[in-house]
């Protein structure tokens, strides 16, 4: 299989909400990382590793660091498309996201997040991420 064939990417549609925006009509800028989690959870249920099977798999993953980068606003009621990819995996997962309007395509945002995993009893921080991630992703890689 070859490195492209590895890459896993996953969308959904968000409307802004009223509450969302402030009163210049412009998506406050806090609200997008809330938007990057919407994409996150898809991508992650993509491999079958949401919040949910973190949980049981024995792991949490804490986001360690975010980046974003604001191109052009959101504004109330307008469809965007949060489109998120995996990046990196063998140590942590890093995962891309680009925020576009739904009608034209316009990029409103990029960033990206890094989660690493941590022992849920021990609390211990993991150098390397579980098996059970490349055993889900080897999974998803075959479908």
């Amino acid at each position: 299989m070859t490195e492209s064939a590895k890459v896993l990417t996953a969308s959904t549609t968000v409307e802004v909400p009223f509450h969302d925006v402030d009163a210049m009509n412009v998506c406050w800028h806090g609200h997008y990382l809330k938007y990057f989690e919407i994409g996150r959870a898809a991508l992650l249920r993509v491999f079958d590793y949401d919040y949910h099977e973190m949980r049981q798999s024995g792991y949490l993953w804490p986001i360690v660091e975010a980046h974003l980068k604001y191109v052009r606003p959101a504004t109330y009621g307008q469809k965007i498309d949060v489109c998120a990819t995996l990046l990196e995996y063998e140590n942590r997962l890093k995962i891309g996201y680009e925020i576009v309007d739904c009608t034209s395509g316009t990029r409103l945002t990029k960033g990206y997040t890094i989660q690493v995993a941590v022992d849920a009893a021990t609390q211990e921080l993991q150098f390397v991420s579980p098996p059970v991630v490349f055993e889900k992703l080897e999974r998803a890689w075959s479908r």
